[in-house]
């Protein structure tokens, strides 16, 4: 039983990431992923100092550090009137707080860089165009179901499909996930099609009612990652749908003309409609287990969908390293370390895109008055138990080692 690879089904940063963790801890493990090729859709991601634990611990943080871009602040406008409403500085002082630093980065180029380490990894079986169906287990391994293949059999089997896992369906059972109604439009231009007086090296928010727009630089500074969400009470699930501009712009009439111009610069749009689940309380079924949006899918307001999957990733390895005697109980303790932190995630990111992303009159008034009272030592401060490595190397809430 020793003997037998842990079983990853899909091939995104997650997924990736738990291979990397697995390698590192002497485990091998077989990757299939549906796609016939890996690669990653999308644009920019942010990741928090929490993820830059996880690279370093991951044995990537060199790789992954190279293709990020620091940014000198996280800034927060108000939509309506074009006004500051507060900024995080992002500098030394922040630094050395959380004892690493912010940055955003290319989706393609994050998951390139776990690609890399696990395609290098003689303890790392990637297989692509494998389509699951389900699962099947047993007192001594568990054996992965593929449409129109042949199973296969691990010693484990952790499910890290996303939104919608087959894996998740079978231990679960919950059905579609929650439509938000959000509706997100991306696109990613170069820096010189951005206005000029906007070509802040920030990841800048223009908060306003119903909706919201985000930019930032990636690859280098090179191009801007432009995010445009509105509230469309859209009750379908839709996902990199092209869209024109004139769609993009519908709604942003109440919007400062410095903010909607973003809108009038971008091009290629594609939207998706944002869909998440409620915390469960139970993601491990035996020897199978769920990791990343498989087990916790969330809105993106919190900016840590993939934080949190490879947080997933560094605790089931630390947990497969302490307790890979006993499969089960390994699971289990993974289980323990990560539930009530991605469950408060999930809820607070519901929580910050109505409060904080898209109130209006009073509710606006008050997070101005609260946020342009906060003092760089105060978001610190407020932001610790996320970005924080506090509890984290001895495993009590991400299961982050020490290296």
């Amino acid at each position: 039983m020793t003997d037998l690879p842990i079983l990853i089904a899909g091939g995104g940063i997650g997924g990736l990431a738990a291979a990397c963790g697995l390698a590192r801890k002497g485990f091998r493990s077989v990757v299939v992923e549906q796609a016939p090729k890996l690669g990653e859709i999308g644009a920019g991601i942010q990741i928090g100092p929490n993820a830059f634990h996880c690279f370093d611990y991951l044995g990537v943080g060199d790789e992954a550090r190279s293709v990020a871009v620091y940014i000198d602040q996280l800034r927060l406008m108000d939509a309506r009137t074009a006004e500051d409403i507060t900024s995080i500085p992002l500098d030394e002082p922040f630094r050395k707080f959380y004892g690493n630093p912010y940055a955003v980065v290319h989706r393609a180029d994050l998951h390139g860089v776990l690609l890399k380490y696990c395609e290098a990894s003689p303890l790392v079986d990637i297989r692509t165009d494998h389509v699951v169906t389900g699962y099947a287990q047993d007192g001594t391994g568990a054996t992965l179901l593929l449409k129109g293949r042949d199973p296969i059999r691990g010693r484990c089997l952790i499910g890290a499909e996303g939104l919608r896992s087959p894996i998740r369906a079978q231990m679960v059972g919950d059905g579609e996930p929650r439509i938000s109604g959000h509706t997100t439009y991306r696109s990613v231009i170069p820096t010189e099609q951005m206005p000029q007086d906007l070509r802040w090296n920030a990841a800048t928010l223009w908060a306003g009612p119903k909706c919201h727009i985000v930019h930032y630089p990636l690859k280098g500074g090179k191009v801007y990652n432009l995010v445009v969400t509105y509230h469309r009470d859209v009750q379908e699930a839709i996902a990199g749908k092209p869209a024109t501009t004139a769609e993009v712009a519908q709604g942003f009439e109440h919007i400062h003309p410095k903010a909607r111009q973003i809108i009038e610069h971008g091009s290629d749009w594609k939207l998706w409609v944002l869909c998440d689940r409620d915390p469960i309380s139970n993601w491990v079924d035996g020897r199978v287990a769920l990791l990343g949006d498989s087990a916790h899918p969330m809105l993106q307001y919190f900016a840590q969908g993939a934080c949190m999957a490879m947080e997933d990733a560094v605790a089931l390895s630390h947990c497969m390293e302490t307790f890979g005697a006993n499969v089960e109980t390994a699971l289990q303790r993974y289980q323990e370390m990560r539930r009530v932190r991605t469950a408060r995630v999930q809820m607070n990111s519901r929580l910050i895109g109505e409060y904080i992303y898209h109130p209006d009159d009073a509710k606006a008034a008050v997070r101005n008055h609260v946020m342009r009272g906060m003092s760089p030592g105060d978001w610190y401060n407020q932001l610790n138990w996320l970005y924080g490595s506090n509890g984290l190397d001895a495993g009590q809430s991400s299961g982050i080692a020490a290296k």
